[in-house]
């Protein structure tokens, strides 16, 4: 086994220029290792690495523009809604104007409409009061007539007699009899 050791430690050392060797010196062999490492892969992949570069900065900048599309989308959908605010609110603003004019207009039809009510009641009160007065005032009227007519009919019945019963009979008929020349 220390002839393996010792042989890759003899292939360790750079005796001349022209032979072939394990360098074992770690950190030179680290610098060369990396340097060759980074060299194939920036000849090899900075195709590969651009590309995907390229392909990250056309995502991100479909994003971005896909963003301000939506933006710009959401700020005309804010002013839409801003307008149709306003709009609602000079609607509301009306209906609510126009329902006070309007509860202002019933009330004073109501008013109206009340104090003609009470004028007709009034009216109707006046002449059912004049209507009651007539209809009293001719049932008065009625009874003294009829208690004047008992009356005189009871003097009539007291104070005539046959005689002057047949005096006035003859006296009516004279100037029935007067008249009746006087037409003809």
């Amino acid at each position: 086994m220390k002839n393996v050791t010792d042989s890759f430690v003899s292939l360790g050392h750079w005796p001349s220029a022209g032979s072939f060797g394990f360098n074992t010196d770690i950190l030179a062999t680290n610098l060369i290792n990396l340097s060759v490492v980074l060299g194939v892969l920036i000849f090899f992949g900075k195709g590969v690495l651009s590309d995907l570069l390229d392909n990250r900065k056309q995502r991100i900048l479909n994003t971005i523009r896909n963003s301000e599309e939506l933006r710009e989308g959401a700020i005309d959908q804010l002013e839409k809604a801003r307008a149709r605010l306003r709009k609602v609110e000079i609607e509301a603003d009306q209906f609510r104007v126009n329902g006070y004019s309007e509860i202002e207009r019933e009330k004073l039809n109501l008013i109206d409409s009340t104090y003609k009510t009470l004028e007709q009641l009034e009216n109707y009160k006046n002449e059912t009061i004049i209507f009651e007065q007539q209809k009293a005032s001719n049932q008065v009227r009625q009874r003294v007539f009829q208690q004047a007519l008992q009356g005189a009919l009871g003097t009539l019945n007291s104070c005539l007699n046959s005689d002057l019963h047949l005096r006035t009979i003859s006296a009516n008929i004279g100037i029935l009899g007067a008249m009746k020349q006087i037409t003809d």
